[in-house]
């Protein structure tokens, strides 16, 4: 769909986020994009913050220059740069619609941002038919509670999949989140869509074998899986990745081509909740105009990231995203996910 001009709807579905956010008359409302941000999204934010009667203002900072390795959905921008008057904007503002390329999930900055008092709501760079498609609805935020009570609650994680993944997750003292699309609470962070559980292992705490399988995929490179990769894990980190198919080539040669040890190793884990997320959207968009948060939030599909956990004292620009579908997850040996569907 072309995006050349504002649809009624597009802007009924940010009104209605906003409102989630308990956006309020008089309140001030930064939306904060980059040179490269999607013009159309920016308008719709701001309108939508308008119609609230919001003071809504827009922060536009310069798009950095490209990196030596091609980078995407890492959900850490490099964009605010540590700007002092950036951050001083961002911090006097009591809601951030943040439209930047990558999102401030994992931006060094965010932590200072939210020590300040303002939520912090992170549009995913998607195209608004994507996004009017997966408006969070009331009901999901008791959804992802309970999931993140479970997943609190346990002390191992046993993923099992007929392609052949075995792994196993120590969650002993690991911080996780979850996200349900909205956030209302001062100094908190959310994402839309949304629709997630992750926890953050500790160092060491995760071991085994992940197998992909046609179908799955790799968010960082926008494509479906086409052939098998086996992928060995010790103490966190990716061992080996075999494979003959273009797939496993294509991971073997990004790992190395950043040189950091890091890149290889887990970043989080964890499970998509959101029934109205499509595992096949990524087929009906042209690759700019989706981000792969859709695919993150997909009920029952079991989410491994690889990259930076702070965690566990790690950090790198390197990062892959991979929905992995059809898996079994069970915590401390009972089922959350039984072959891709959700255990009520």
């Amino acid at each position: 769909m072309r995006d050349d001009r504002i649809e009624p709807q597009w802007l009924d579905a940010f009104e209605a986020v906003l409102r989630l956010c308990k956006a309020a008359p008089g309140e001030a409302v930064c939306v904060l994009g980059e040179s490269q941000s999607r013009p159309l999204n920016l308008d719709l934010a701001e309108l939508a913050a308008r119609r609230l009667g919001c003071r809504a203002f827009r922060l536009i900072v310069p798009t950095p220059p490209a990196a030596a390795m091609p980078m995407r959905s890492t959900g850490a921008s490099r964009a605010l740069q540590g700007h002092p008057s950036v951050l001083a904007a961002l911090k006097a503002s009591s809601l951030i619609l943040d439209l930047t390329l990558e999102g401030l999930l994992h931006a060094p900055e965010l932590k200072e941002i939210l020590a300040a008092g303002p939520r912090v709501m992170m549009v995913s760079d998607e195209h608004p038919e994507v996004l009017e498609r997966l408006v969070p609805r009331a009901e999901d935020e008791a959804v992802a509670k309970a999931a993140l009570k479970r997943l609190r609650a346990a002390r191992r994680m046993r993923v099992t999949s007929a392609a052949g993944t075995d792994l196993s997750v120590d969650l002993t003292d690991a911080p996780s989140a979850g996200v349900w699309g909205w956030t209302d609470r001062p100094g908190t962070v959310a994402h839309w869509p949304g629709g997630v559980v992750v926890a953050f292992p500790k160092a060491g705490t995760v071991n085994g074998t992940l197998v992909l399988a046609p179908g799955d995929a790799n968010l960082t490179f926008k494509r479906y899986v086409e052939s098998p990769v086996r992928l060995t894990l010790r103490d966190d980190h990716i061992e080996a990745i075999e494979g003959e198919g273009v797939d496993a080539r294509l991971m073997r040669a990004h790992l190395a081509g950043w040189d950091d040890r890091s890149a290889y190793a887990v970043s989080h884990v964890g499970w998509g909740l959101n029934p109205r997320a499509r595992r096949e959207a990524l087929l009906f968009h042209d690759r700019r105009d989706v981000n792969g948060t859709e695919l993150r939030a997909a009920s029952g599909n079991f989410l491994f990231s690889t990259g930076a956990n702070e965690f566990a004292g790690r950090y790198t620009d390197g990062h892959f995203d991979i929905p992995v579908f059809g898996c079994t997850i069970e915590l401390d040996g009972e089922a959350v996910v039984k072959d891709g569907v959700i255990v009520a």
